[in-house]
């Protein structure tokens, strides 16, 4: 028998962020086969990427499907068994869900608003040691263009849960962008409500903010609020786990609120969350919006997801700099536009 269906709205989760954090894929496993032993709809499938073959697989046979190394087919085949009223979450690399099976997820998935939930791993530069052919870094831009999908991007593992819990309630599609491996926890306490749509302030502050999007992103954004503080510096964080539906409000109040903004993402500047933040201030308080993101050719050499994106501008250091230049732009507070 179905289970009923938890709430859109997901945690708290009570309990400390563990010394050694689950990687996501790892708490994402977890979470599908939770929700699998609760909703009878729930199938699994897979391109050959094989960790939920010996998870979720093992557990349910009967509802794991491994279309190997075709993500066109793993879209088509999910819209499918969607329309057949089944709860599909489709599991293959962000690199080939948003670039190689554009036009499936165009067209089979949101196309007809089918409930199919693609789960993208290995996102940004997460995938790391695997080269430039699995870095996946213009999703973003691909997903919030496609109208009708929800593009979910939790900052920590333990964000996953709750968010898998807010997605399988949606009757429409949704991509969930996870990375490869550990990162620190963001949530030292008590994960937040998870609520579809609505950012989460991690810090206040008056002087400027700092909106990030992802792991690392936001725990680079922290890293440099603390360091902001220390020179005088009040700095907002506002987290985005979704960057559709985007929550304009937060952001419009965060900048009449503060005289400058910094964006930080493990993505292109070219359509991802400093275009969605960017599009909202201009709209409403137009202040300084600097950018921290993945510009420029991508390094030459095999590094881990860190060094990547240091390499390639995204760092603690960078966003410091950013808001210290932001501010500096910004003009005084008796000059601001109201």
């Amino acid at each position: 028998m179905t289970a009923p269906a938890p709430a859109t709205t997901a945690g708290p989760v009570p309990g400390a962020a563990p010394a050694v954090p689950a990687g996501p894929r790892e708490a994402y496993r977890e979470a599908l086969t939770a929700l699998a032993a609760e909703d009878e709809r729930v199938i699994c499938l897979d391109s050959d990427l094989g960790g939920l073959e010996r998870s979720f697989g093992d557990r349910f046979p009967e509802r794991y499907v491994s279309t190997g190394i075709a993500e066109a087919n793993l879209f088509t085949v999910s819209a499918g068994l969607a329309a057949r009223g089944l709860r599909p979450y489709a599991h293959t690399m962000a690199t080939f869900a948003a670039t190689r099976a554009t036009e499936q997820l165009k067209l089979d998935v949101v196309g007809t608003g089918l409930p199919v939930r693609v789960v993208a791993t290995h996102a940004g530069l997460s995938a790391a040691h695997f080269g430039a052919t699995h870095y996946c870094l213009e999703d973003l831009a691909v997903t919030r263009a496609l109208h009708g999908l929800t593009v979910v991007v939790p900052a920590d593992a333990r964000e996953i849960g709750p968010a898998l819990a807010a997605l399988h309630e949606l009757d429409g599609p949704s991509y969930l962008r996870l990375g490869r491996s550990a990162t620190p926890p963001v949530h030292a306490g008590d994960v937040p409500p998870f609520r579809l749509g609505e950012a989460v302030t991690l810090r206040a502050g008056s002087d400027v903010t700092l909106v990030a999007c992802g792991p690392l992103p936001v725990s680079f954004a922290l890293a440099a609020a603390d360091r902001l503080a220390g020179e005088g510096v009040s700095a907002r964080v506002l987290q985005i786990h979704t960057p559709v539906p985007f929550d304009a409000a937060a952001v419009a109040e965060a900048a009449a609120a503060t005289s400058a903004l910094v964006t930080v993402e493990e993505h292109r500047p070219q359509g991802g969350l400093g275009d969605a933040v960017a599009e909202v201030v201009a709209a409403h308080a137009p202040r300084p919006v600097l950018r921290v993101a993945v510009a420029g050719p991508l390094p030459g050499r095999v590094d881990d997801h860190a060094g990547l994106l240091a390499a390639t501008g995204v760092s603690a250091d960078a966003v410091h700099a950013a808001a210290l230049r932001a501010l500096a732009l910004a003009p005084p507070p008796t000059d601001r536009p109201r």
